[in-house]
Parts: structure tokens; C-alpha cells; sequence
């Protein structure tokens, strides 16, 4: 059994592809790859040239696998489905180039929901009408992404947004084909959710086709909740640490993964504020160090 460790461009506070705070995408990828990992992810379309030649040819001179891609759009707001659209295919398209595998759909940060992050019981529902509208917004994306592109497709719960407690997830899952929409499962983003993700795990890694490992520094996130920070403030609060300083047991979800014989990537995403005087460089590192004493 293989399991690969890769990171992504979020881990250098990437988050938007037109951010003028982003380091360079070759910036990025030279980190990525002295820092000890062997794949990537795309980041936020836009970020990385679309030029599949230029980005192939950096690819190969850093020895990086392009792993996989996100689409952080609203799902939520049925009025910017166009936009979600162009995500959908640009994205896909990039990652069918480079021979990546994983489309991962997030339904962005909304501010109906942004004061409730992490707080279940408050958050405002969507009724039927936009439940369904919602879903079957994610549905036609997984569709295109598979049908289309020929990639596998997991949903990934995200704080703020409309897919962020474990009962949304849950419901989506049940309402949507196993065979269509796999799980993209964040550990840090459901333990922000105020769940826990190895139960989780144990019940739903048949499910699971792609990890991102997250882990989540516990007095912040008590913090941020209790004050109703902003997602984007509480990175900047180093709400995401690094991986095995958190509350996140990297351990057993070591242990789920291995007695599920799975097999894939496991990327390292520790959102971060870039205006910050740090080296995301160092942190990389040090979640790579951390990873292989546990036998990863």
C-alpha cells in the first residue's frame, strides 16, 4: 500500500489566484519541493499558468505530480453559477493536462454563515427550495468533472460556508451517488465544525478518494468561535498549526487510513496569512518531519 504526501499552494497563504500578497507560483513549487514533497496542488485557478506547457515544464523541473484542484466557489448563490461554471472546466481542464486525478468541490464562505462557523446549533438551514437548487449545483459539477475529465470528484466540508457540519455532509452524501461525489475529507475543517473527524473517518473512509491533512490549534479555535472571528482572520491567528501541535489525532487517522488499505495522496494544507512575518517554507518542513515519524 502506497500513500503519498503532497501540500498545496494554501500552505504559502494562496487563496486567491489574484491575491498581490501571493509569493510566486514557481516560488511555491521550489518550496514545495525542498521542503521534501513530491506532489502539489493547483491552488486557485488562475494562480499557476494555464499554459499547459509552461506549467508542465516546472512541474518536471522541480519533481512535482500535480495532485489535484479545488473549486472554491459559491455554491450557495445560484446567481454566480456561471462563475462556478468557469471554475469548474477551467480547473478540470488544468488538472486533465497534467494527468492529476482529484477535483475537489467547496462551497465558499458565506457571509449567512461566516458568523456561525464552528457554532452547528446557530447556523442558519437553507430550506428545501435551496437545499435542492444547492445540491444539484454540486451535482452537475461532480458530474462534468467525472463525465467530462475523467477525474475523481470529492466534496470537502469548509468553515463559514453552506457544506461545513458533519449532518450537511452527511446529507449529501445520501442524496448524491456514491459513484458520482467520494469525500475530499479535511481533518481540520471538521474539527472547526465541532466534530470529530477519526469517528467520522472510521464510518465514512470507504468513501474517502483524497485526504487533506489539517490540524487545528485548540485554545485559538475556542477563541475564534467565541468571538465569531472571520475564517480568514483566524488564519492570520494561526488557527491552523502545525500538524501534530493541534487537537487533530494524526495517529489513528493513521491507523483508519491503514486499516482501510487506502491508497492515494494526502496533501498538507495549513492556511496561513501572508502578510505575516513567517516562512511557510519552515512550517512545510516541519509537517513533512512530523508526518514521517509517524510512519507516513
Amino acid at each position: 500500500m502506497t500513500i503519498e504526501i503532497g501540500n498545496a499552494p494554501c500552505s504559502w497563504g494562496v487563496e486567491f489566484a489574484n491575491d498581490p500578497r501571493n509569493p510566486t507560483w514557481r516560488k511555491v513549487l521550489q518550496d514545495c519541493a525542498e521542503a521534501g514533497y513530491r506532489g502539489i496542488e493547483l491552488g486557485p485557478v488562475g494562480f499557476m499558468p494555464e499554459d499547459p506547457a509552461i506549467l508542465g515544464e516546472a512541474l518536471d523541473e522541480f519533481g512535482l505530480t500535480l495532485i489535484g484542484g479545488v473549486i472554491f466557489r459559491p455554491y450557495h448563490d445560484p446567481d454566480a453559477w456561471e462563475d462556478v461554471l468557469d471554475a469548474t472546466h477551467r480547473t478540470a481542464r488544468a488538472l486533465k493536462a497534467h494527468g492529476a486525478e482529484h477535483l475537489v468541490i467547496i462551497d465558499s464562505i458565506s457571509p449567512r454563515r461566516a458568523p456561525t462557523a464552528g457554532r452547528a446549533d446557530e447556523a442558519v438551514q437553507m430550506d428545501k427550495a435551496e437545499w435542492t437548487g444547492f445540491r444539484d449545483r454540486i451535482v452537475e459539477s461532480a458530474r462534468i468533472g467525472a463525465e467530462d475529465y475523467g477525474l475523481t470528484v470529492g466534496i470537502h466540508a469548509h468553515a463559514a460556508g453552506f457544506m461545513d457540519f458533519e449532518p450537511e455532509l452527511i446529507r449529501l452524501l445520501d442524496e448524491v451517488d456514491e459513484g458520482l461525489l467520494k469525500i475530499c475529507f479535511d481533518t481540520g475543517h471538521h474539527s472547526y465544525a465541532g466534530f470529530d473527524p477519526v469517528a467520522f473517518m472510521q464510518k465514512y473512509v470507504s468513501r474517502i478518494s483524497y485526504m487533506h491533512f489539517k490540524d487545528i490549534d485548540p485554545k485559538v479555535k475556542a477563541d475564534v468561535i467565541a468571538n465569531r472571528t472571520g475564517f480568514y482572520e483566524a488564519c492570520g491567528q494561526g488557527i491552523f498549526c502545525n500538524l501534530g501541535q493541534g487537537d487533530v489525532d494524526f495517529e489513528a487517522v493513521r491507523k483508519v487510513l491503514l486499516d482501510a488499505n487506502f491508497e492515494g495522496w494526502c496533501t498538507v494544507e495549513q492556511d496561513c496569512d501572508p502578510t505575516l512575518d513567517v516562512r511557510p517554507i519552515d512550517d512545510a518542513r516541519a509537517n513533512r518531519a512530523y508526518l514521517q515519524s509517524i510512519g507516513f
